[in-house]
């Protein structure tokens, strides 16, 4: 039908603007995170463009849910606000005739969101902690940034280096305190290199410094100077960590099924179903009164949407501890949910009737 032609092509149209507009603000919002753990040495500056885009397909079920909404939403507010919507209802068109079109443009929307709720979601948060526990399990003068203090993954040494270079293997003006009990070690030298042993050990050699040796119980301190001088960087061989419910397959997440592995599922399945019950939302919520503003359905369509999201965390959070079966959790909110978009139908469907009329003359005499 022509009607549902044109509904579809510019659903089509706001959907790929709400898309762009929202996805490139997440996006610039997670450069600016990483850039900012990076240059504190929170994470590797070489893994700042892997975390982003993983990050950005942990989001892209969220994304999708709130663009098939907004998209909805605004292109029927459009629609009332033209008069469009009078005139297909002055045809016979009835506000139902809108649930079958838009369903058809959401359920791509729904499948592809499923999907990365419970595909690439979980894979993308298993590379961020990856990339994580790599960089945290780095030897000591890797993690090192230059003009910076910086303290050892056991907590025992703290390193200041002025520059390094770009292999990362020679280092200028280094500065090294490390702490053993009462004992405390001073190390400063004009410059230095990593060198690896042909057993595989590898060592920061410095060249032309001074070591202060001392007890922090007295005031006593001893000195000497060095040519060289080698301090044994530890290896740290990399280990995986303990799985956790967000870096789980779904497959993982019915295997264990431990209380966090239900509360997860919560939420994955609850990505999909919310994208078809937004968009049925959209419907009447997006009815125009020209009484008043005509921001005020985009504000109560927001604060529906909060609270929906709201209400999906609170029932995750009760399957995880066990106040809440994961039988009624996985469904409850939806319900409530769908109970209102029929509540709502039923209100705008019924204004006209005969039965509304009635009422209305009810309210007025008494």
């Amino acid at each position: 039908m022509l009607f549902t032609r044109a509904l579809k092509r510019e659903l089509r149209s706001i959907a790929g603007i709400v898309f762009a507009t929202v996805f490139t603000i997440m996006v610039t919002t997670s450069l600016v995170r990483f850039l900012g753990r990076a240059a504190t040495g929170g994470v590797d500056s070489a893994s700042v463009l892997p975390l982003i885009a993983f990050s950005s397909l942990n989001i892209l079920g969220p994304l999708l849910v709130l663009t098939l909404f907004v998209a909805v939403l605004m292109t029927l507010t459009r629609a009332w606000r033209d008069s469009e919507m009078v005139i297909w209802q002055a045809s016979g068109m009835s506000l139902a005739a809108w649930i079958r079109p838009v369903l058809g443009f959401a359920m791509p929307f729904a499948i592809l969101a499923g999907a990365v709720s419970l595909v690439l979601s979980p894979w993308a948060n298993q590379q961020i902690v990856e990339y994580q526990q790599r960089f945290a399990q780095r030897e000591d003068i890797s993690m090192v940034a230059a003009g910076q203090f910086r303290e050892s993954a056991s907590a025992d040494r703290v390193f200041f280096v002025e520059s390094l270079n770009e292999d990362e293997t020679e280092v200028r003006n280094v500065f090294v305190t490390q702490q053993s009990g009462d004992r405390l070690i001073v190390v400063a030298s004009r410059g230095g290199r990593v060198e690896q042993r042909e057993n595989g050990e590898r060592f920061l050699v410095l060249e032309n410094g001074r070591r202060y040796d001392g007890n922090l119980k007295d005031a006593e301190l001893r000195l000497m100077a060095f040519e060289r001088y080698g301090l044994r960087l530890e290896p740290k061989p990399v280990q995986r960590g303990v799985m956790t419910a967000k870096t789980k397959s779904t497959a993982a997440l019915f295997a264990d099924w431990q209380p966090a592995d239900r509360g997860e599922m919560v939420k994955r399945i609850g990505v999909p179903v919310s994208a078809l019950i937004l968009a049925l939302l959209a419907i009447p919520l997006s009815s125009a009164n020209p009484r008043v503003g005509r921001s005020i359905n985009l504000v109560v369509a927001l604060l529906l949407y909060v609270v929906y999201a709201n209400l999906l965390s609170v029932s995750q959070t009760w399957v995880v501890q066990q106040k809440l079966g994961f039988g009624i959790g996985v469904w409850v909110v939806h319900a409530g949910a769908a109970t209102l978009v029929a509540l709502m139908f039923w209100r705008r469907l019924t204004l006209g009737s005969p039965w509304s009329r009635l009422g209305r003359r009810k309210l007025l005499a008494a």
